[in-house]
């Protein structure tokens, strides 16, 4: 058996089992991906790992980048087509936060319900008692996913104080700025972490393929997220203007990243053989 991946996980096998060379991929296996070609049965599988489960939290994530896109882009051109600013445009973000946080979830919930790997492929198919976040530590599918979930509670504060944001410059760093940053450092070691499981090491270039091109994408978006939550930090007094335009762009840039990832797990999906 040859395997792969960053130390101490492995993320990639390849072995030969009655007679079939088998090779199971962390992600592939998670999503229940190419079951057919593992020696599994492509019609008996729980509903997680359904082409539609996956199919349709791509679609909420496309849902929730695409109004965080539509919020950035409001931030610079709502003067010019009439859009009140700051408050009303606050709820597009926090309306985008919503099927972020449900597709966060469902991620999370594949991956906390995942099989364990077992060379013979039928026994893969033993499943505990189902758990709703589950506790797989030495998954980096659980960490990745269970982290962006998180993170995405988070951004439901950060969203939701600032529709409504509070006078003072400090309380808005408290109950705005913070939760953003925390959601932004969050989704970056999620990235991360799906990034390397894909990878099957540290760093890895596969522009061939699909799969290393939807984490290579949400990494992108991850940056920018990042960097669009430290410079939206309230100073006590004024601020250089370019600093908040800045700010929105990389905000804008990252949900496009996102929005372009989640649109390629959807068509993963939709490519996927049966089951």
């Amino acid at each position: 058996m040859r395997s792969a991946g960053p130390w101490p996980f492995v993320t990639f096998r390849s072995y030969r089992h009655r007679g079939r060379q088998i090779v199971w991929r962390a992600r592939q296996h998670r999503k229940g991906l190419n079951r057919a070609a593992r020696g599994l049965d492509p019609t008996s599988v729980p509903f997680w790992q359904t082409q539609a489960y996956n199919w349709y939290t791509g679609l909420l994530f496309a849902v929730g980048a695409s109004l965080f896109l539509l919020g950035s882009v409001l931030t610079f051109v709502h003067g010019q087509i009439g859009v009140p600013p700051d408050g009303p445009i606050n709820i597009v973000f926090f309306a985008g936060s919503i099927p972020f946080t449900i597709a966060g979830f469902l991620q999370n919930f594949q991956a906390a319900n995942a099989s364990e790997f077992a060379a013979d492929a039928g026994a893969q198919e033993t499943r505990r008692t189902v758990s709703l976040i589950g506790w797989r530590p030495g998954s980096l599918g659980w960490l990745s996913s269970v982290t962006q979930f998180v993170g995405t509670v988070a951004f439901n504060f950060n969203t939701f104080d600032a529709i409504d944001a509070p006078s003072r410059w400090y309380v808005q760093d408290l109950t705005i700025w913070m939760p953003g940053l925390v959601g932004s450092i969050l989704f970056l070691v999620s990235g991360y972490l799906a990034f390397i499981e894909t990878s099957h090491g540290y760093w890895s270039w596969k522009p061939n393929d699909l799969a290393w091109w939807i984490v290579f994408v949400n990494l992108l978006g991850c940056i920018a997220f990042m960097t669009a939550g430290i410079l939206a930090y309230v100073p006590d007094g004024a601020e250089p203007a370019w600093i908040a335009a800045v700010a929105n762009f990389h905000l804008g840039l990252g949900a496009l990243g996102f929005l372009i990832g989640a649109v390629l797990m959807m068509r993963e999906s939709a490519d996927a053989e049966a089951g």
